[in-house]
C-alpha cells in the first residue's frame, strides 16, 4: 500500500517532481476528485439559479448575499488551523513509524548467546524470536484492519503458525480482560530464563541484553498501542473540518460571477469557469485529505504502513537468523587489501566523476606570504601540510624548524 518514489527523485533535474504528477496511486487527484466534483456541480447549479432562474429583484437580493459571504468568508483562518492540525498529524505518523518493531536486534542476539546445535537449542531460539514476533501480529491485529482481515480469528494465527494449540488455549485461559499483547513476551522471559539455568546462555550479561531488547521491542508494542487508544482531540479534528468545508460553502455564493453592469467591485468581467476557486479548493481540501490519510497509518489506503508485508518479513528474516544461519560463517581468507594501507575500491567508468579527493578544511587552500633573504613567496597551508607528511620521518630538530618557520608567517 505504500507509494515509494524515492527513486525517481534521486536527482534533481528538470521534470523530476513534475513526472510525480502523472501518478495516480496514492496521488492527490485520486483522494480529491468526488469532493472537486461536487462542489463544481454545485456551483453552477447555484449560477444557473443566478442566471436563468431568478427575476431582477431576487438577483440584486443574490448579488448582496454574494458580496456578504465573500467578505466575511476571508475571516475563517483556514491556512491557521490547517497549519497547525497537519504538522500535528504529520509528526505523531511518523512517530507511529518510528514505533513500528524491528525483531532483528533481537533475533541477532538470540542466535549468538543461545548456543547448541542439538534440537533442544533450536527449538529454544526458533521459539523465542516466534513469541516476540507474535506479540506483534497481536498488536497489528488489534489496530491494522488490513491484519485482521488476514487473521480475524485467533485460530487463524494457529492455522498460520505463528502459535500452537497449547499455547492458544493458555492464552485464553488467562483472567484478563485488556489486550493479552505482552503475554507471548512473558513466555520469552521464561523461555530464556530456562536456557540460562541449562546453561544454554552463557553469562547473566548475555541473559541482561537479550531481555533488554525484548523490553525495547515490547515498549515499541505498547507505543502502537497508545497511539491507537489515545486520538487527537476530536474537537480539534472538528474544527479543522467545520472551518474548511463552511469555508468553501460560502464560497460557492461569495465566489460567483456577478452582473458586471452593476458595477460591484471586482466584478467587471464575467467568467464561467472559477479557476482559482477550484485551485484553492484543491490546495485547501487537498491539505486537509493529507490530514485524513495520516492521521492512522494502519488502514488500508494507498499511503498507509504495509502490515501484513511486517509480519512476513518479521517472522521470515528472525527465524532465519536464529536457525539456518546459526553458527554459520563464510571461509576467514585474506582480503583484496592484506598488504595496502591505502585501499582504494575501484570505480566504474559511470561513478568516476564521483571520486574526489579527501576534504582536508576549508583554511588549508588560505594563500600566506612568506618571507625569506632571497624575496617573498605565497604558499598556502594545504602544501605545508603535505610537506610536513613526507618529512615527518626525518629527525626532531627538521620538525621543530618546520613549526618554527609556520609560526613566523
Amino acid at each position: 500500500m505504500t507509494v515509494t518514489y524515492s527513486r525517481r527523485v534521486a536527482d534533481a533535474r528538470l521534470g523530476t517532481f513534475s513526472h510525480l504528477l502523472l501518478r495516480w496511486k496514492g496521488s492527490i487527484y485520486k483522494l480529491l476528485y468526488r469532493e472537486l466534483f461536487i462542489f463544481t456541480v454545485l456551483y453552477y447549479a447555484i449560477s444557473i439559479l443566478y442566471r436563468f432562474l431568478l427575476d431582477d429583484g431576487q438577483r440584486r437580493l443574490f448579488e448582496k448575499l454574494a458580496i456578504y459571504c465573500d467578505q466575511y468568508a476571508q475571516l475563517i483562518p483556514v491556512s491557521f488551523v490547517l497549519g497547525f492540525y497537519v504538522t500535528l498529524v504529520v509528526s505523531r505518523w511518523w512517530g507511529q513509524f518510528e514505533s513500528v518493531p524491528w525483531p532483528d536486534r533481537l533475533a541477532a542476539l538470540v542466535g549468538g548467546h543461545v548456543r547448541g546445535a542439538d534440537e533442544g537449542a533450536r527449538l529454544i531460539r526458533r521459539s523465542l524470536v516466534r513469541y516476540a514476533n507474535l506479540s506483534g501480529v497481536l498488536i497489528y491485529r488489534s489496530i491494522s484492519t488490513a491484519v485482521y482481515k488476514r487473521f480475524p480469528t485467533m485460530e487463524h494465527l494457529v492455522q498460520a503458525g505463528l502459535m500452537t494449540v497449547e499455547e492458544l488455549r493458555q492464552l485464553e485461559e488467562l483472567p484478563s480482560p485488556h489486550n493479552k499483547f505482552w503475554v507471548p513476551c512473558m513466555w520469552f522471559v521464561s523461555l530464556a530464563l530456562r536456557a540460562r539455568t541449562e546453561g544454554r546462555i552463557n553469562n547473566d550479561v548475555a541473559l541482561t541484553a537479550i531481555l533488554n531488547e525484548l523490553s525495547t521491542l515490547r515498549s515499541q508494542c505498547m507505543k502502537l498501542y497508545s497511539y491507537d487508544w489515545i486520538s487527537l482531540p476530536l474537537v480539534y479534528t472538528q474544527v479543522v473540518t467545520v472551518a474548511v468545508y463552511s469555508f468553501f460553502l460560502a464560497c460557492l455564493i461569495g465566489r460567483q460571477f456577478l452582473d458586471p453592469t452593476q458595477g460591484y467591485p471586482g466584478h467587471d468581467l464575467d467568467f464561467y469557469l472559477p479557476v482559482f476557486t477550484l485551485l484553492q479548493f484543491f490546495f485547501y481540501v487537498g491539505w486537509l485529505k493529507v490530514a485524513e490519510q495520516l492521521i492512522n497509518p494502519f488502514g488500508e489506503d494507498d499511503d498507509d504502513f504495509e502490515t501484513n508485508w511486517l509480519v512476513d518479513r518479521n517472522l521470515q528474516v528472525s527465524l532465519l537468523s536464529v536457525d539456518d544461519m546459526y553458527d554459520l560463517v563464510p571461509v576467514v581468507e585474506r582480503d583484496k587489501y592484506w598488504n595496502e594501507s591505502e585501499p582504494q575500491p575501484p570505480y566504474t567508468a559511470a561513478s568516476a566523476e564521483h571520486r574526489k579527493p579527501s576534504y582536508m578544511g576549508s583554511a588549508l587552500d588560505i594563500r600566506q606570504v612568506l618571507h625569506s633573504n632571497t624575496g617573498s613567496y605565497y604558499i598556502s597551508l594545504r602544501w605545508m601540510l603535505s610537506v610536513f607528511v613526507k618529512e615527518s620521518h626525518k629527525k626532531y630538530a627538521d620538525t621543530f624548524y618546520f613549526f618554527d618557520v609556520c609560526g613566523k608567517i
